[in-house]
């Protein structure tokens, strides 16, 4: 994610626009650019000028051509209220011998503005690396740091100008340098996706595995932002691409514990990189996760609607490769497509449990029937529940539900999905373990057109007019006595009663769940 920040609004000063300075921080994984709104210089715009002793620091930012005029000892000592001096502006500008100019004169190499920021971190920044040698031969340190303990390597590692970097690093500059929330110059690099930038940092001794409390390294930042070259040149030097991230904190929208290069690069969409880190060696069934990339594909396509984690809307695709082209390359380098889930979240009630779950299970959850019909094309059996019986075609029509309206699937997607798995054959009065039925599924939906076609296709109301094992019948569930919402839904609560024949809410029969 990218976003700017302005630290000061731009402001009329002297008859001009104030330019502000730009530079980047990566914070909490995620690339951010502190940036400012600037207009461009203009060398021939009249400037109006006060009377006091700043007409240096001021003609040099202008690019006036007789801006050194007024050059002597004090003028180079002079502060714009932001603390710009003459040499900030020159090296802005990439006048060199200005800088030398400026420098010879007596300014201050190592002078700071507001908001820390050196003339050398703008060097930096704009990837010059003439005026870089010449400040650090005049003794700038290149170790100062910006706001938030940005180093002039991580400017320059973003930046990715090898030059620069090379002349930071043969000035002692620590390559292993950590910014306020524990970020490096490499992980600038991987995750701007400077790969000769990589090569540099590493062979001035980056530490490759370094890693952040939310579980991000270099290879990481490098795959999420679907950076294939970076990510490959972090192979060459010996990252393990079976690494698994191990975040210290995993709620909210942190990473899971055990995400892979393979598993981020999939949820973030770029399945070109994916494609080629599965080519390195990277298990298209690997589980560290919790769930295999053909699983995680369900979501990626279909993520949920809502302000949780699951509701973040779908990521961009990059590249060349469809998401279905992704499924059908990866099922052909590998990839099991019957593969069951392990492990799974706590389902808790009326949630699906993802345990023994294939990915055409977790596709059927989405009614995502093109890749449904992709997965069947490829060998998948739809026959196969999960660890608590619950066919494809329960979970379709709603079973697992929880927030009515944020789940994917419209009204004419589950139809269609619904139809079509009765035609491969599922069962549509199957109970599982937890009592539940294709109706109930409906009833959770809140779809009354769901619940009529349920019945159309053969629900036989004796066994699925009963209250699953948290005491709940379709009829209960649509009156809203089920976790997620609580509001009844008068429309399904007529169409449960009328394919039913129900009268009452205590009319479901004497048995109950059995289970």
């Amino acid at each position: 994610m990218i976003a700017a920040l302005t630290f000061q609004q731009s402001q009329k000063l002297f008859g001009m626009t104030r330019i502000q300075f730009v530079f980047p921080a990566i914070v909490m994984g995620m690339v951010l650019t502190v940036a400012a709104s600037a207009a461009d210089v203009q060398s021939s715009a009249p400037t109006t000028h006060s009377s006091n002793s700043r007409s240096l620091v001021d003609a040099v930012e202008a690019g006036r051509t007789d801006a050194l005029d007024s050059l002597n000892e004090v003028s180079v000592k002079q502060r714009q209220p932001d603390g710009m001096t003459a040499l900030h502006w020159a090296v802005r500008h990439g006048k060199s011998d200005w800088v030398t100019a400026i420098i010879d004169a007596g300014a201050d190499v190592d002078a700071v503005t507001d908001y820390s920021i050196s003339p050398l971190a703008i060097a930096c920044e704009n990837g010059d690396a003439t005026i870089a040698q010449i400040l650090l031969s005049a003794g700038a340190s290149p170790d100062l740091t910006t706001a938030g303990k940005v180093t002039c390597l991580m400017l320059a590692a973003r930046g990715g100008d090898v030059d620069v970097i090379d002349t930071l690093l043969h000035q002692g500059a620590d390559v292993n340098a950590k910014q306020r929330s524990g970020q490096t110059a490499l992980m600038w690099a991987a995750a701007a996706g400077n790969a000769d930038a990589i090569d540099r940092l590493i062979a001035g001794g980056a530490n490759i595995d370094e890693s952040l409390r939310s579980g991000f390294t270099p290879m990481m930042f490098a795959c999420r932002n679907g950076h294939i070259e970076a990510a490959m040149r972090l192979l060459d030097h010996g990252v393990d691409i079976s690494a698994a991230m191990e975040p210290k904190n995993t709620s909210g929208r942190n990473p899971r514990k055990g995400m892979t290069a393979l598993m981020l690069a999939v949820e973030s969409g770029h399945f070109d990189l994916a494609l080629r880190l599965v080519q390195r060696g990277a298990d298209p069934n690997d589980q560290s996760s919790e769930f295999a990339p053909l699983h995680a594909l369900a979501w990626v396509r279909r993520p949920q609607v809502g302000d949780t984690p699951e509701g973040d809307p779908p990521p961009q695709i990059h590249g060349n490769v469809s998401s279905l082209e992704f499924a059908a390359k990866l099922i052909d380098a590998g990839a099991d497509v019957n593969l069951k889930l392990r492990r799974g979240k706590a389902p808790g009630k009326a949630r699906f449990n993802t345990r023994g779950a294939t990915p055409f299970l977790m596709a059927s959850q989405t009614c995502d029937l093109p890749y449904m019909q992709l997965l069947l094309d490829h060998g998948a059996d739809p026959m196969i529940t999960n660890h608590d019986d619950c066919t494809a075609l329960m979970v379709a029509a709603g079973v697992g539900v929880h927030h009515v309206g944020e789940h994917p699937g419209t009204i004419d997607e589950v139809r269609q999905a619904v139809q079509w798995l009765v035609e491969l054959g599922l069962d549509i009065n199957h109970v599982d373990k937890n009592g539940e039925t294709a109706m109930h599924g409906a009833a959770y939906r809140c779809y009354p057109e769901i619940v009529r076609l349920v019945a159309k296709l053969g629900a036989d109301p004796e066994i699925w007019n009963h209250k699953n094992r948290h005491g709940w019948s379709p009829l209960t569930i649509a009156k809203g006595y089920r976790p997620g919402s609580f509001k009844p839904d008068p429309p399904t609560i007529e169409a449960v009663m009328e394919v039913g024949k129900i009268t009452d809410e205590d009319a479901p029969t004497e048995r109950g769940w059995q289970g």
